[in-house]
């Protein structure tokens, strides 16, 4: 390996490293919040079940929202700054959580915490594209996405350790405290070049269009195979996001599992399956393009697909060993397709377009995924029963596969037969 090589590889795996320890903090402020919903409920400032609820929702709201704004800075300026204030903008407001005495602070302080995390969540993924190749990029992403169920289980775990040993508010100090420190380092990255990477003819921007306008978010909804992604993206994000709110309870209002151990047993899957699964996502799709240049989205949609009968099967039988079996492999198979499919939206655009297409992907996955699935779930469960409503997740991981299929044939018409 000469020497501009070695420099290049430590730069690369400097920046994935660097973002991907984001993206585990990422999820441990998102989740640190449930393990301190029962303290939240009997503190001082007398918070009902429906306040603990729109604490999330805040967060969502304001995420989404800002993600378009973002996508924008993202293609038009320096990306590692605008990372950076807004890493080091969530976690301030993760710190001032905890010392809020009224709950209009402490819902404030979780709003703010969705614009630092749009800022990042939008632009990371154009950053981390032009530090890899193509061909290496579904790996990247598979390391990078791998700390998503880490991030997650890290969460309740550090939140229920410092919960019991110092209180609430101590966890929300702990959970800021880190972000302060990457943010001081991603602004001292080095920036790639835009396009560096993609040496094999990579897609052309729109013409007329300057990066970062407004114009752009329309232009690419009239992109068949970007649609047809990110709409497929959609339903499995409405799928697992109905998953992970109602799963544990469904385990214990229809399987009579105990509250401790469906919580416990639930979590174990998503973080075991979650890292092997993204794992053998990401280096199946990247050894795939070796044959197919829609690799990434064939394996997706196929993968998405063996789900659906393994998901069926984790909500229908009453038989510990067999929900708890299909319960495994329908988290596993869907895991696999969170490197490809964060592989694929950077790579079905061109470089200049990244941040706003990363930014439109995650307003359209969140509007019609895991914002809307919980309460349509609930509401359903409320007129039929639980055991009724879960079986929609099926359904939605069915369209998701089926999507992510139809995106591959669109991109395959489109660019012709590229190996």
């Amino acid at each position: 390996m000469s020497d501009s090589s070695r420099t290049l590889w430590r730069a690369s795996t400097t920046t994935l490293a660097v973002l991907t320890g984001i993206n585990l903090l990422n999820y441990l402020d998102r989740y640190v919040v449930a393990a301190l919903v029962p303290a939240l409920k009997h503190s001082s400032m007398g918070l009902n079940d429906k306040d603990l609820g729109l604490l999330m929702s805040a967060f969502l709201v304001v995420y989404m929202l800002a993600a378009p704004l973002f996508g924008r800075f993202g293609d038009r300026g320096s990306r590692t700054k605008p990372i950076a204030v807004g890493v080091f903008l969530w976690s301030l407001a993760t710190g001032l959580s905890g010392l809020a005495h009224r709950y209009w602070q402490l819902l404030g302080a979780r709003a703010v915490v969705g614009i630092g995390e749009a800022a990042y969540a939008t632009i990371a993924p154009s950053l981390l594209a032009d530090s890899f190749a193509p061909r290496a990029r579904g790996r990247a992403f598979a390391v990078f996405n791998m700390a998503i169920p880490v991030g997650a289980a890290l969460g309740y775990i550090v939140g229920g350790i410092m919960l019991a040993h110092y209180g609430w508010r101590a966890a929300f100090f702990v959970a800021g405290i880190p972000g302060v420190m990457l943010a001081l380092w991603v602004w001292r990255l080095p920036e790639p070049p835009r396009g560096a990477r993609d040496v094999d003819a990579p897609p052309l921007a729109a013409p007329g269009i300057a990066p970062g306008s407004w114009a752009m978010y329309p232009q690419l909804l009239r992109r068949r195979p970007y649609l047809l992604t990110v709409l497929g993206y959609a339903a499995y994000t409405f799928a697992l996001g109905g998953m992970a709110f109602w799963m544990p309870t469904f385990l214990e209002r229809v399987r009579g599992v105990s509250g401790v151990q469906a919580t416990a047993g639930f979590g174990e899957i998503v973080v075991a399956t979650g890292f092997i699964g993204t794992f053998a996502g990401g280096w199946l799709g990247d050894y795939a393009l070796k044959f197919s240049r829609q690799a990434h989205l064939w394996l997706s949609g196929w993968v998405t697909l063996l789900a659906v009968p393994a998901t069926y099967v984790a909500l229908a039988s009453g038989t510990p060993w067999i929900y708890y079996g299909g319960l495994t492999a329908a988290e596993l198979f869907l895991f696999m397709s969170t490197g490809p499919i964060t592989s694929t939206i950077v790579n079905l655009v061109s470089p200049t377009e990244r941040a706003c297409a990363v930014a439109l992907s995650v307003f359209m996955i969140h509007t019609f995924g895991d914002v809307i699935s919980p309460p349509i779930i609930g509401s359903i469960s409320d007129s039929t029963s639980l055991g009724t409503a879960v079986m929609i997740v099926p359904v939605a991981v069915a369209v998701s596969g089926v999507f992510w299929l139809f995106a591959a044939r669109a991109d395959y018409r489109e660019r012709g037969a590229q190996a």
